[in-house]
């Protein structure tokens, strides 16, 4: 094999490589973007139960007695 074919053998292993990393690098990003859209999801519905549950449970200013010191 002469120089120039291993060179160009070697260019060859290098992209396959570098093709490689490019893809699971890609699927890396799909899976956390997937996941990102998941958990802001989450917190939204989080949020609207915790609104809803607050206004429910937590007496108005009008509405609470007043300390034993007044």
């Amino acid at each position: 094999m002469s120089d120039l074919e291993h060179r160009i053998s070697e260019l060859e292993s290098k992209l396959a490589f570098q093709e490689m990393t490019i893809d699971s690098l890609n699927q890396t990003v799909v899976d956390l973007s997937q996941q990102l859209e998941r958990q802001q999801r989450q917190l939204k519905q989080l949020a609207e139960k915790l609104l809803n549950a607050g206004h429910s449970q937590i007496a108005s200013a009008s509405e609470e007695t007043p300390p034993p010191h007044y």
